[in-house]
């Protein structure tokens, strides 16, 4: 058994495909599924269904195995972590920013980080997308936390973009109001309440498809605060729209206060959670060690919901 067979079963999980999996590790498809099979015969346990229109789908015993790689890998990366404390010095700076409501996402990767490398300056600030994207193309900053979809990935050729967590767009309600006994909300309904825009590109991209299709919406406000939207939302004032991977550790979600409701009766384009930096701009050993910090604990946060 070795290291790697442990991450091509939990990536295959994570995106119940081979061949995808097999493109975001840089592997070949043959190389993942020969490594899977061998596993497999090794431990006498089938892991993966394969299906030619479902992907590759865990089987029970499976789910549990994969649960229990997940557990290794998390230890190994602790186990790196530590090690790194103790022949490892780096210094510098590392300037990142994200857009209001995903600072959340950058708690954990940046307690680990800084553990790993106290010696390191962190510089964090949030801004709009737009105005991330203006600072990482003119080098004020080495990487940026954004929303990623169509129109953002043709800003610029001297842009890399890489998508971390996909999701959609939900409705975010207060616990008081009878909308969240619902499941889900149709457009029809959403255009009868009081609403709350985040001020933000995709939220005014979203918006105008659903109001060229069903008609206006009662704005109450938009805003770029938040915190502000959050508040309204508890208060019942309003209800508002964001991606559904915005609500996984937010408190007020945790703790019931606000509820999230699937749009339905809607056809979306999926929305992506994500990082962008420029290929001008020098790729230091800070932002690399930060980015697989960021992708491991992102990982984590993707798996639990769809295998749970």
């Amino acid at each position: 058994m070795h290291i790697e067979q442990l991450e091509y079963i939990v990536k295959v999980a994570e995106t119940g495909s081979i061949s995808i999996a097999a493109h975001n590790l840089h592997v070949s498809q043959s190389g993942i599924s020969q490594s899977i099979t061998k596993l497999e015969d090794e431990l006498g346990v089938k892991i993966f269904k394969r299906n030619r229109r479902l992907g590759a789908v865990p089987t029970n015993e499976g789910k549990t195995l994969i649960k229990k790689a997940y557990e290794v890998l998390m230890k190994l990366h602790e186990f790196k972590e530590e090690a790194q404390t103790y022949n490892t010095v780096h210094t510098g700076n590392l300037k990142l920013s994200s857009i209001p409501g995903f600072m959340l996402f950058l708690l954990e990767p940046l307690s680990a980080y800084k553990k790993a490398y106290p010696n390191v300056n962190i510089e964090i600030s949030e801004k709009t997308t737009q105005h991330i994207i203006e600072h990482v193309q003119n080098n004020q900053l080495d990487i940026g936390l954004i929303t990623i979809y169509d129109d953002i990935l043709k800003k610029g050729e001297d842009l890399i973009f890489e998508v971390i967590l996909e999701g959609k767009m939900m409705v975010a309600v207060s616990k008081t109001s009878p909308l969240a006994l619902l499941k889900t909300i149709t457009p029809q309904q959403l255009m009868t309440q009081n609403v709350i825009l985040y001020n933000g590109d995709y939220v005014k991209q979203f918006t105008n498809k659903l109001i060229s299709q069903f008609g206006p919406l009662n704005m109450l406000f938009t805003t770029d605060n938040s915190a502000v939207i959050k508040k309204a939302i508890v208060e019942g004032l309003g209800i508002s729209l964001a991606p559904d991977f915005t609500f996984k550790n937010d408190p007020d979600v945790l703790s019931g206060e606000i509820v999230p409701l699937e749009i339905i009766e809607f056809e979306q384009e999926n929305v992506g959670l994500g990082w962008v930096r420029s290929d001008n701009n020098h790729f230091s050993i800070n932002t690399k060690k930060f980015l697989e910090q960021f992708k491991f604990y992102s990982r984590m946060l993707n798996y639990s919901p769809r295998n749970e």
